[in-house]
């Protein structure tokens, strides 16, 4: 099993923490908040990883290396320009996996991701995004999913989210097939270019969780990981 992260974010919302560091790299409990996600990775028994960095990359990749200290087989794909969630993908596109789990590089899901690929394969979709069920509205972020009976992905709004069902959770997994999909060149990004076509075509199925997620996108969400981690 391999898991790919999204690490190439600038993470303005951050700053002044993020101008001299990248986002994951941002220091959660102690530690580079990427680590928290390496180490439940490793702890599930997945340990082939691919890190997508981008702003400041060299910091990740000369902190975790080739990943044997947690345990882990780490490779990297730097953007060499700002890609986009998408094009960081595609760019990468000859290491991965026939089917992968990708993790934003800002986001914390304790779940089990081998039920998440499992699902994945044991279906005919493209895609899969792991969704929560935010009735508590527990986590800041407003729904952006709407999902229907038969478990398929039916709206996705990234700006302008309306009244829907759930809030994507910051994992998904891809067959992958869906890179070929992705716009050959320049910035691209999954949920406005990508997960509209997989909509479309009824092949983005969703997993429901009632695990709320964690992430570290502002300072207030900072904080609460950093409380959760810290106990």
């Amino acid at each position: 099993m391999q898991a790919v992260i999204l690490a190439g974010g600038l993470g303005t919302r951050l700053w002044p923490l993020t101008r001299t560091v990248p986002k994951p790299m941002v220091p959660v409990a102690g530690v580079p908040y990427l680590e928290h996600q390496l180490r439940l990775l490793a702890k599930q028994g997945i340990r082939s990883i691919l890190i997508l960095t981008g702003y400041l990359g060299e910091q990740i990749e000369e902190y975790f290396g080739d990943g044997s200290k947690l345990g882990l087989a780490i490779g990297y794909s730097r953007e060499q320009a700002p890609a986009g969630t998408g094009g960081a993908l595609r760019d990468a596109c000859e290491k991965l996996a026939e089917t992968v789990l990708v993790i934003y590089g800002d986001s914390y899901l304790p779940v089990d991701y081998t039920a998440t690929l499992a699902m994945l394969e044991g279906s005919s979709a493209a895609g899969l995004l792991v969704v929560y069920d935010n009735r508590l509205s527990d986590t800041s972020v407003k729904n952006n999913v709407d999902v229907d009976a038969s478990g398929y992905v039916t709206r996705y709004e990234k700006d302008s989210p309306g009244p829907l069902g759930y809030v994507e959770a910051g994992v998904l997994a891809f067959r992958r097939e869906v890179v070929s999909m992705i716009a050959p060149e320049g910035l691209v990004s999954l949920e406005k270019e990508t997960f509209p076509r997989l909509i479309a075509s009824r092949r983005l199925i969703a997993q429901i969780t009632t695990q709320r997620f964690y992430d570290i996108g502002t300072p207030d969400r900072l904080k609460a990981i950093e409380e959760f981690l810290a106990a």
